[in-house]
C-alpha cells in the first residue's frame, strides 16, 4: 500500500520521479504520485519546503501529458493535501455563473415505474411532462430488489477502499474508455474532483476483464446482477417513451438495434474548499437514457433548470433518470437532454453508479418522421451516425451541450 512520506525531502524526490516518468518518453501510463505528499508542518522551514513540493506537484499536473496518467484525487485527500492544484480549481468566471435554485428541488418529478409498466394514462402524461420540462426525474417502484442495490453499492465502495497500488492495476485505457482513473487527461483542460471506474457491460464481447476488479471477490457477479436489473428498467422506460412519442411500445428499443450498456462508478472525495472544485463538470449525456444510483444520504448531483442549478435530493432506493442527446435528436427537441453536474462536499465523500444506454454504433440518428411537419421545415437536427457522434463526444471533455450543436442544422462547431 502507498503511504504518506514522513519527510518533505522524500516528498520532493517523489515529485522528481513523477516528473521523470512524465517527461521521459515512457510508453506505459504514468502515475502522478500526488498521494505521496503529507500535510504542512507547523515549523516555518518545513512549510517552505511544503510550498515548494506543492508547486512542483502542480507543475506535473499542469504540464503537457502525452500518455494516460492517474491523478488520484482520493489519495490527495487521504494524505490531507493542503493546497488544491491549479488544474482542479474553478475559475472565478465559472463560479460567478452559479445560480442556486435549491428551492426547486422538491419540484423534480417523481415517476412511479409500476404505474408506467401498466400503461397508466396519468403516469404516462406525467412522464411526458417530465421529459419536456425537466429532462430528469426520480424513478420509484422500479422493481430492483433493495438488496441488489445495496450489494452493488458495497461492492463499488469496497473497490475504492483498496490501496491505490491495487486500484491502479486497472488503469484506464483511453483508447477503449474502460478502467480506473480520470477519463479526460488533456493538458489544457481542468480536472474534475473525482475518480472513476468505467466498465462496458453489453454487448458482452466489449467487456475487457482486465479492467474488472477481482477484489471484492463478488464484484463482477454483483455488478452483472445489478446491470441485468437496471437494463430491465431501461427497457420499461423506453417502452413508455415510445408510447408518449406516439409509437408502438417496442419502437424505440427496435431503433437501438443491439442496445449497448456501460457503467461509470464515480467517487467524489471530500474537499476542504468545495466551492473551488467541481466533482464532474456540466455536461449532457451522449446517450439515449442514463440511469443513476446514488448515495441515499449525500446530495451532490445538480441539474440545470430555469437558468440555475437544482440539487437532486436522494429518495431512498430510488433511481435518477435523465434523457440523453439521442432521445432529444429523435424527438426533434421535444424531450430535452439537460446539463447536469456533480459537486464536492467538505465533510462527506459521495459515490454514484451511472449506467448509460446507447444505440448500436451503426444506427443513424435523426428526427422521427411522424414528429416533423409534412415539409420537414421544423427539423432541428440532421442525420448523424451514432458511432461518429459518440467518437466526437469522447474526443475531449464535454462542455455543456456543445456536442449536440454538431448535430444541428446551421450551427458550426470546431472539430
Amino acid at each position: 500500500m502507498v503511504r504518506c512520506k514522513q519527510t518533505w525531502s522524500q516528498d520532493t524526490q517523489t515529485i522528481r520521479e513523477s516528473e521523470e516518468g512524465l517527461n521521459g518518453g515512457t510508453s506505459s501510463p504514468s502515475i502522478v504520485n500526488v498521494q505521496e505528499m503529507r500535510p504542512f508542518s507547523k515549523q516555518t522551514s518545513m512549510v517552505t519546503e511544503a510550498d515548494n513540493t506543492i508547486r512542483e506537484s502542480e507543475e506535473v499536473l499542469n504540464g503537457g501529458i502525452s500518455s494516460p496518467s492517474i491523478v488520484n484525487v482520493q489519495e490527495m485527500v487521504r494524505c490531507n493535501l493542503s493546497c488544491i492544484p491549479d488544474r482542479f480549481k474553478r475559475s472565478e468566471e465559472d463560479k460567478s455563473k452559479d445560480v442556486d435554485l435549491s428551492v426547486l428541488s422538491p419540484q423534480i418529478p417523481v415517476i412511479d415505474l409500476a404505474l408506467l409498466s401498466s400503461e397508466n394514462v396519468e403516469e404516462l402524461k406525467k412522464l411526458e411532462w417530465a421529459c419536456k420540462c425537466w429532462g430528469f426525474f426520480m424513478a420509484t417502484n422500479h422493481g430492483i430488489p433493495e438488496e441488489v442495490l445495496q450489494r452493488v453499492k458495497d461492492a463499488a465502495a469496497g473497490f475504492f477502499e483498496l490501496p491505490f497500488e491495487e486500484k491502479k492495476a486497472y488503469s484506464l485505457d483511453s483508447n477503449e474508455m474502460q478502467g480506473y482513473g480520470q477519463p479526460f487527461m488533456v493538458s489544457e483542460e481542468k480536472l474534475d474532483w473525482s475518480d472513476s471506474l468505467i466498465l462496458r457491460i453489453y454487448p458482452s464481447h466489449f467487456q475487457k476483464l482486465k479492467f474488472w476488479p477481482t477484489t471484492p471477490a463478488d464484484f463482477r457477479d454483483t455488478v452483472e446482477t445489478y446491470s441485468t436489473e437496471v437494463r430491465k428498467v431501461a427497457e420499461t422506460l423506453l417502452g413508455s417513451l415510445s408510447l408518449t412519442m406516439g409509437m408502438t411500445k417496442d419502437a424505440l428499443l427496435r431503433l437501438h438495434k443491439d442496445m449497448a450498456q456501460a457503467l461509470r462508478v464515480n467517487y467524489y472525495p471530500t474537499c476542504r474548499n468545495p466551492d473551488q472544485v467541481i466533482g464532474i463538470s456540466p455536461h449532457s449525456d451522449a446517450t439515449s437514457i442514463s440511469i443513476l444510483l446514488q448515495d441515499d444520504d449525500v446530495t451532490g448531483l445538480e441539474i440545470q433548470h430555469d437558468g440555475g442549478w437544482v440539487p437532486v435530493n436522494p429518495i431512498l432506493n430510488s433511481l435518477v433518470v435523465n434523457i440523453g442527446d439521442v432521445i432529444e435528436m429523435w424527438s426533434n427537441g421535444k424531450y430535452n437532454s439537460i446539463e447536469h453536474r456533480a459537486m464536492a462536499h467538505e465533510n462527506k465523500a459521495r459515490m454514484s453508479l451511472a449506467t448509460f444506454f446507447t444505440p448500436d454504433t451503426d444506427v443513424e440518428i435523426e428526427p422521427l418522421d411522424h414528429i416533423l411537419d409534412p415539409q420537414g421545415s421544423n427539423r432541428i437536427y440532421k442525420k448523424v451516425k451514432y458511432g461518429d457522434y459518440l467518437t466526437r463526444s469522447l474526443r475531449k471533455k464535454i462542455e455543456g451541450k456543445t456536442n449536440l450543436r454538431f448535430a444541428k442544422y446551421n450551427d458550426q462547431v470546431e472539430s
